[in-house]
């Protein structure tokens, strides 16, 4: 999946979650770790692989819920320590929304695989960055993103746009220092 995929169902995910758990709409800084969590695996894993040759996929070690989740309880306990669970809580559901997300492609693709999930306790074939721009199953997936992220937009603006006002703010602030 794309970066914009991740972000509008790691946006629709987190969303239910403070309605669920706060009876509230995401707040601004929550906002900008789930922003980070959900392209957290791509952010590490990508340049790992296709830049510095560490590791062998774009789709390794932080597509692996069994090292994403210790990342995650070890955010979480330093946020806890800080008393910024919330900052955890998005982040983390960012990063498993982006990990789960794209393992589904198994549900369609006969090739694919979701042993990338519980690496390294399974060894996997990764696939490169050529076979997800050339797989057919791409234009499903970036379909479905719009789809997505139309969705979450609509959300979000029932959510009295989150975030936007603090950018609009800091936006104003600088080029007020410019003028």
């Amino acid at each position: 999946m794309w970066p914009l995929g991740h972000a509008a169902i790691g946006y629709l995910l987190y969303r239910y979650s403070t309605q669920a758990r706060l009876d509230d709409s995401p707040a601004v800084l929550p906002l900008c770790f789930l922003a980070v969590g959900t392209q957290f695996p791509d952010l590490v894993d990508k340049p790992l692989a296709w830049v510095l040759d560490i590791i062998h996929s774009g789709r390794g070690l932080t597509h692996s819920i069994v090292i994403l989740g210790l990342i995650i309880i070890g955010f979480f306990l330093v946020a806890r320590h800080h008393r910024r669970d919330e900052y955890a809580i998005a982040f983390g559901i960012g990063a498993l929304a982006h990990a789960l997300t794209d393992a589904t492609e198994v549900l369609w693709d006969p090739n694919a695989s979701a042993h990338s999930l519980l690496w390294p306790l399974f060894s996997v074939n990764f696939p490169t960055v050529l076979d997800h721009l050339f797989n057919p199953i791409s234009e499903l997936y970036f379909v479905a993103e719009f789809v997505l992220a139309g969705l979450a937009f609509v959300y979000w603006q029932r959510d009295g746009y989150p975030a936007l006002e603090a950018i609009r703010d800091k936006f104003d602030q600088h080029r007020s220092q410019f003028s």
